[in-house]
């Protein structure tokens, strides 16, 4: 027997419209690419959500139909979200510091018959232009007076484009599981392979990650996603925040800690999210001029494990670091840690020894941990093993691939390593291809950096595993200092001392200027292991 509800499908663009009628006076600001400071309402932004909906479907785009995304977190960004997904059209969010050849395979791939970009990157896609032969027209998201001169072939001015357009539009009902947005992810080997959302598993994810023990927001909240909207759709942001009424501050291009810190305070931010990289520059920044995160309550902090040094450094600020972690694959939130009230009371040590794991599952989403030989592991906090994920916001499958082997019997291997404690909090031991193997025992890398991370002088680390004449592997530890340190190797190792086994201490330790990383800010280890691939043969023989 069936329920006697009303069946209205989830949608993303009555997000809008409800934020519109409901909250229409709430801000929207931005940081533009022509410099300045952008403003205007949730009513206003509806409005033009509508006349971007005419002019997308005046060019003839229908249900399925790819339009590309090459932007900043902007306004127009976000209107593009709602205008193009609202329209049954797919999003299609490429992340530009990829490479450029990556960027023209995913653009084809995805088949995208319209590309709208910033003023940023149309030099990039001048020189991409003759690659990408599908491509029907560019939409250059600027007004008339900074419209540049272009060699790209159907080049369009974005605000023109909409001015003349209707401002309600009549919003077409599909079913919920059609698909609205498409990102791809940025592997460290292979071509990057698409993640395709629906307009469903958006909805149900903007919905968990609003719930107070993840990013805990209401309308009374000022939300500043410094992770890119690129970037798997902003970990839900923009659509989190109409769906609840709060005021959005989107930073654009300016993610300096100076330009940030500008932002935060003069718009009143309390929530902000985004990955250790950028705010490694805002602290640096506070640090240097004395000013501090007034108001801003938590930050979250994904896509790479936060170093232990960071929380704290946010705690001395009084903000709270929310560890989560997610993937491109999982909308991404997979878990968030939120501590209660009682660890929240703990010594700083011990606090920060919980804030560390990337936390509880939540609700929708189910964890399991195997061994080698596929059997669910004990949550003991001590047994690691290959993490799956399953949910109602987790892939089944990539765009275009008949069947990949990371998707099996209704959940998806993560290509992580991790352990699951009593209380239920996961935390990542490693990548599976990054863990280290020595003489037959497991050595977890993440562990290792977050020790060295945590040194004042050192600005960034990471251990990889190297093939050894005796041990099968061993960890070498790769440093960037800080521009005032001095720290010698010696003083690095004893940093180690009574906090790790003896035998998982690096057998030595590099300094770097720099580190490899990837298009979305990870350290990039193939390249680490790669160039090192002979060090410790070469000192064996030295």
């Amino acid at each position: 027997m069936l329920g006697a509800m009303m069946n209205r499908p989830l949608l993303i663009a009555p997000l809008m419209a409800h934020a519109a009628r409901w909250n229409g006076q709430q801000e929207i600001v931005s940081r533009r690419c022509e410099g300045d400071i952008h403003r205007y309402t949730y009513a206003d932004a509806y409005a033009r959500v509508g006349q971007l909906a005419h002019a997308l479907t005046g060019c003839g785009l229908k249900l399925g139909d790819r339009v590309g995304t090459l932007a900043w977190n902007t306004y127009r960004h976000l209107e593009l979200y709602f205008g193009i997904s609202g329209i049954g059209a797919v999003c299609h969010t490429i992340n530009p510091r990829l490479f450029p050849d990556q960027i023209a395979y995913i653009i084809n791939h995805a088949q995208d018959r319209i590309l709208c970009l910033d003023l940023t990157f149309v030099p990039l896609m001048e020189k991409l232009a003759a690659h990408c032969p599908k491509i029907e027209a560019y939409v250059i998201l600027t007004d008339r007076a900074h419209m540049p001169e272009t060699s790209l072939p159907n080049a369009i001015c974005y605000d023109e484009w909409i001015a003349g357009q209707p401002s309600i539009f009549d919003w077409l009902e599909f079913p919920e599981t059609t698909a609205s947005s498409l990102c791809y992810t940025s592997g460290t080997t292979g071509n990057p392979k698409g993640v395709l959302y629906t307009h469903r598993s958006s909805l149900l994810h903007s919905y968990a990650i609003a719930m107070p023990d993840v990013f805990n927001v209401s309308r009374s909240s000022v939300i500043l996603p410094a992770v890119p909207m690129f970037h798997v759709n902003a970990w839900g942001v923009p659509y989190m925040a109409p769906l609840i009424g709060a005021k959005l501050v989107l930073p654009g291009p300016g993610l300096a800690g100076p330009l940030m810190a500008e932002l935060i305070a003069a718009e009143n931010v309390t929530l902000m999210a985004g990955v250790p990289t950028i705010w490694r520059m805002l602290l640096d920044h506070l640090k240097a001029s004395g000013q501090r995160l007034d108001g801003v309550d938590r930050v979250v902090i994904g896509g790479a494990a936060c170093p232990a040094g960071m929380i704290q450094e946010f705690a001395d600020l009084g903000t709270y670091v929310l560890h989560a972690w997610g993937m491109t694959e999982t909308s991404p939130l997979g878990t968030a840690n939120n501590l209660t009230p009682e660890e929240q009371a703990l010594p700083p040590q011990e606090r920060v020894a919980r804030q560390v794991k990337q936390g509880r599952v939540v609700s929708g989403v189910d964890l399991r941990i195997t061994g080698a030989d596929g059997e669910s592991l004990p949550h003991d906090g001590k047994a690691f093993g290959d993490l799956w994920i399953q949910g109602h916001w987790i892939a089944s499958g990539y765009f275009g691939v008949e069947a990949d082997p990371a998707f099996r019997d209704g959940w998806f291997m993560t290509g992580d390593v991790a352990t699951i404690d009593p209380d239920g909090r996961m935390q990542i031991v490693d990548r599976s291809k990054d863990v280290i193997k020595s003489g037959g025992e497991w050595i977890s890398t993440i562990e290792l950096e977050n020790i060295a991370a945590s040194l004042p002088g050192i600005a960034e680390a990471a251990a990889v595993g190297l093939k050894h004449p005796k041990w099968d592997e061993r960890p070498l530890l790769i440093c960037v200092r800080k521009p005032d340190s001095s720290l010698t190797r010696d003083e690095v190792l004893a940093a180690f001392d009574g906090k790790i086994a003896k035998w998982w201490l690096p057998d030595d330790v590099v300094f770097v200027t720099e580190l490899p990383h990837t298009a979305t800010g990870k350290l990039l280890k193939t390249k680490l292991r790669e160039d090192f691939a002979q060090h410790y043969f070469a000192a064996a023989t030295a």
